[in-house]
């Protein structure tokens, strides 16, 4: 079994306070993907970020305390890339993927348009320039899963007051349509719906109000695959035991060979 976790931290040194890496060994992860680092490499000397059984790898944005991604894996990787060719966003450290055999893994973080015109118009040039890497892994042949913090909220399920955000970034109607094209036409899974079709399954809770007490909150946070892996698709859950940022932990496991038995 493979399992694949990924977690928009908030801040990776933030996460880290919040006691996140004394979680992840008891969750026996081969693959975990992070976004929203906050931090630069040289920021994360201490041994906590680098935890032991991990091949660690960093792409941290150029501007300081902002966005940034990584990826924890428990083989080390034949290949990793970083950056998908766009230099907006590989300035903005948002793409990270690593590669075993015939298994691509990616860390992947969406820009946020909720601060404003000026944010949504580059997540809405983000929405234009990345399906075309996506149509390169699919065309490549390669068993791909997209990690990540997508910043779309899909279907109406997928948030508590879907009524009331039809104007607001994360539900806009041609940011939901992006993710139909993506999904329903380019053949795309969801992997987490694959196995759990159910209501009220969350990844992100705004810090306002009593959001996180009464479970208002936002499944932003996805593993799309390619179609081949949908079968391999086991279980996957949402872990709100602990709370180590104001997204939770993805936690979705494939029938694929463990990377653990390969750890040098």
């Amino acid at each position: 079994m493979l399992r694949v976790i990924t977690l928009n931290v908030n801040g990776i040194r933030s996460a880290a306070s919040k006691g996140f890496f004394d979680w992840l060994p008891s969750q026996q992860a081969d693959i975990v993907c992070l976004q929203e680092l906050k931090a630069q490499v040289d920021q994360l000397g201490a041994e906590v970020f680098w935890p032991a059984g991990y091949h660690c790898y960093y792409e941290p944005a150029e501007r300081k305390g902002y966005s940034g991604v990584g990826l924890y894996a428990r083989r080390e990787p034949d290949d990793v890339i970083a950056g998908f060719g766009v230099e907006e966003f590989d300035r903005e450290g948002r793409y990270l993927e690593a590669r075993f055999g015939p298994l691509s893994v990616v860390s992947l973080y969406l820009p946020s348009g909720s601060a404003g015109p000026e944010r949504q118009a580059s997540k809405d040039r983000f929405l234009k320039s990345f399906p075309a890497k996506m149509r390169e892994l699919k065309a490549s042949g390669r068993s791909v899963i997209l990690c990540g913090d997508w910043n779309i909220a899909h279907k109406p399920i997928d948030l508590k007051n879907w009524r009331g955000n039809q104007k607001n970034s994360g539900f806009l109607p041609h940011e939901r349509a992006w993710l139909d094209e993506r999904c329903d036409k380019e053949g795309w899974v969801d992997a987490f719906r694959v196995v759990n079709q159910e209501p009220e399954q969350y990844t992100w809770w705004s810090n306002r109000g009593q959001a996180w007490a009464k479970n208002v909150g936002w499944r932003i946070d996805y593993q799309l695959i390619t179609p081949d892996l949908a079968p391999k698709v086991l279980a996957a859950s949402i872990w709100k035991t602990t709370r180590f940022s104001d997204h939770a932990p993805l936690i979705i496991d494939y029938d694929l060979p463990s990377l653990a038995t390969e750890t040098s």
